[in-house]
């Protein structure tokens, strides 16, 4: 997963010239879970199918040029590496953000499964 790769290829997107934007995420393995506990790394399974089509809906709202999602899966992370790269390109922050915050909660709620594994 590199993000600046992921950058380049939304520069070299033929409507490059409509964005004003480029919004980056990059999900990282946490020292604790959200209850608190201690996490010494994670695995995330992605059900490929829904990404894409999560991917396709979110390119449809106004404004977006391109969505690009990079994620670990299946690999056994340890704390601090890159579970999740997302990177949308847009028009205007009024479309941009709004739909990295829903692309990025959609691919988390339908789309991955995570196991933690605790200390």
């Amino acid at each position: 997963m590199n993000l600046m790769n992921m950058i380049d290829t939304i520069k070299k997107h033929p409507d490059y010239d409509k964005a004003g934007m480029i919004l980056c995420h990059n999900g990282v393995v946490r020292s604790t879970s959200r209850d608190g506990r201690k996490v010494s790394g994670l695995t995330i399974t992605v059900d490929k199918e829904k990404l894409q089509k999560v991917i396709d809906e979110h390119k449809k709202r106004p404004g977006i040029i391109e969505i690009i999602v990079e994620i670990a899966d299946n690999k056994d992370l340890s704390l601090g590496d890159d579970v999740m790269l997302l990177v949308v390109a847009g028009d205007i922050r009024d479309n941009v953000i709004p739909a990295l915050s829903d692309t990025l909660n959609a691919i988390k709620t339908t789309v991955t499964s995570k196991t933690e594994f605790f200390e």
